[in-house]
């Protein structure tokens, strides 16, 4: 019996796969489960609507990605940050302040997830950090720490 897996089942496939399996495995356990359906023209004709959708998705996700990685790649960031004697910043800059000034100064929303510091910054001076976007898309962004 050919069936749609809806699931992902461990030895047999993951989740949008067709299968061709023994009729009493698949009544019994598969479809029984809710893990698979029957492979009809409709069932099927549902899976490529849903992968088509899928890869639009991605498609479209990547292309935003994209523009938001050529509009603050390699672009100088300005953070102002209080100083103690010495020039030693109360706390330390974070992801957050970026992602903060990222949109204040560029109009761009990066989550700080995806900003990756190379090393705390204690300190005022030039760092760099990493942006990584999804899809492989990724860029660097120059920050500047100064005293407010």
């Amino acid at each position: 019996m050919k069936v749609i897996l809806l699931k992902d089942v461990k030895g047999s496939g993951k989740a949008g796969d067709t299968l061709n399996v023994a009729d009493g495995y698949a009544r019994n356990f598969l479809i029984g489960k809710g893990l698979a359906v029957e492979a009809t023209a409709k069932n099927i004709n549902d899976l490529a609507g849903k992968k088509a959708s899928q890869q639009h998705k991605i498609d479209v996700e990547t292309a935003d990605n994209k523009a938001i990685a050529e509009k603050i790649g390699d672009k100088e960031v300005v953070i102002k940050a209080k100083a103690g004697q010495g020039g030693k910043l109360f706390g330390a800059v974070t992801a957050s302040a970026v992602s903060d000034a990222l949109k204040a100064q560029y109009g761009v929303n990066v989550e700080k997830k995806k900003i990756n510091l190379n090393t705390e910054i204690k300190a005022f001076g030039d760092f760099t950090a990493a942006i990584k976007l999804t899809h492989g898309v990724s860029c660097s962004v120059k920050i500047k720490v100064v005293e407010e």
